[in-house]
């Protein structure tokens, strides 16, 4: 609707724009016929007041006038309607291509604003409109792009890691056979382990593409929502062990919303990941689930190190993550909380954060029956 809005009032000044000049000529046409009898008037009656005679040259000439005055009336008329139409002509093809030279502007992308005309004060502002989306646009593509290229250079290096680690314990494996059984065995399970690591990076490199280059679409269904938490819940019980967390379900049965299952469990596993890296050892990650009218409401709750406000505001963009660091433990594409946000608003729905206290909320906020069209 505001959409809708915006353009409405943009062909409203433009046809304001082009009224104003039709009235303009209108009025100047008028006011030169009206003009006209009146200085016909007043010079002949400046020509009687003198005394002419023949052997002067503007006597012929003021008899010629006299003998064809209609005719002289008439082409003055007509020489200056073509002069007033040419002026309101050309007008308008001025300030075309004063358009079309502050159009040019817009391709440099310069800091300085777009200066017309007060009659395109309207078309002033929106080309400096133009301009300043093209210039934040530029500078969020600029950040972008770092941000990626900053991203590739730190998995290339954790890739050179983890490969340097395999390589080297596999060397001593092959270099030395007459190893004990249980030092072989120390040495396959730490290659085992930096290889697995090694996928993983991998894999971040192949998620980097695909978000990059695939556009996501909903294939949707039916869904127990709270069969699927209660599901994604026991699937993560394994790490929380590891990671000497524990998680607290809150979930009504029988919530069924319709949705792709698939990519909204993706989008909660991400959350619940998230939660588990930037938790504090023996703490707790509630997994909530509100039914509210015609929404639900999902809820991941952990206890962790404050997010500043700044890092809040940009948690949801490409490539952002909360640990520049970019330590092999929480390392990952920083890619997980752009997908899930892209997910949920496929879904018509929203994902919010909060953090105060030590402590870090993810709302998401989904319609049973999303209007996907």
């Amino acid at each position: 609707m505001n959409k809708k809005g915006n353009e409405y009032r943009k062909r409203a000044r433009r046809s304001e724009m082009t009224r104003k000049i039709l009235i303009q000529y209108l009025l100047s046409l008028i006011g030169f016929a009206g003009f006209l009898p009146v200085a016909v008037i007043i010079a002949w009656e400046l020509c009687s007041s003198v005394t002419w005679y023949s052997s002067d040259p503007m006597w012929h000439i003021l008899n010629w006038v006299r003998d064809y005055i209609i005719f002289v009336v008439a082409l003055v008329f007509i020489a200056g309607w073509v002069l007033i139409t040419y002026h309101f002509i050309s007008k308008p093809l001025r300030c075309l291509d004063q358009v079309v030279e502050a159009s040019e502007q817009l391709a440099v992308l310069s800091e300085t604003p777009i200066l017309l005309p007060d009659t395109l004060h309207g078309v002033q502002d929106e080309l400096n409109q133009v301009r300043e989306q093209a210039l934040r646009n530029a500078a969020l593509a600029r950040e972008a792009e770092q941000r990626k290229n900053d991203l590739i250079v730190y998995l290339a290096h954790d890739l050179k890691t983890p490969l340097t680690s395999v390589i080297g314990y596999l060397t001593l494996l092959v270099d030395e056979p007459q190893i004990s059984d249980e030092l072989r065995e120390k040495y396959t399970g730490i290659a085992l382990a930096k290889a697995e690591r090694l996928e993983e990076l991998i894999n971040e490199f192949f998620e980097i593409t695909r978000f990059n280059l695939t556009a996501m679409t909903l294939e949707t269904e039916t869904v127990n929502l709270s069969r699927m938490l209660e599901q994604i819940a026991s699937e993560f019980q394994p790490i929380l062990g590891e990671k000497e967390l524990f998680l607290e379900l809150s979930v009504p049965p029988q919530v069924e919303i319709v949705c792709d299952s698939d990519k909204l469990e993706r989008v909660f596993d991400n959350l619940l990941r998230n939660a588990v890296n930037y938790s504090y050892p023996n703490t707790g990650i509630t997994l909530s689930l509100i039914q509210k009218g015609s929404s639900v409401e999902v809820r991941v709750c952990n206890h962790g190190k404050t997010i500043p406000k700044e890092k809040l505001d940009r948690i949801f963009e490409q490539f952002f993550r909360l640990d520049s660091s970019r330590s092999s433990q929480t390392g990952g594409a920083g890619l997980g909380l752009a997908i899930a946000r892209e997910i949920v608003e496929l879904h018509k729905g929203s994902i919010a954060v909060q953090s105060a206290d030590e402590r870090i909320i993810f709302t998401v906020t989904l319609p049973v029956y999303p209007r996907l069209s």
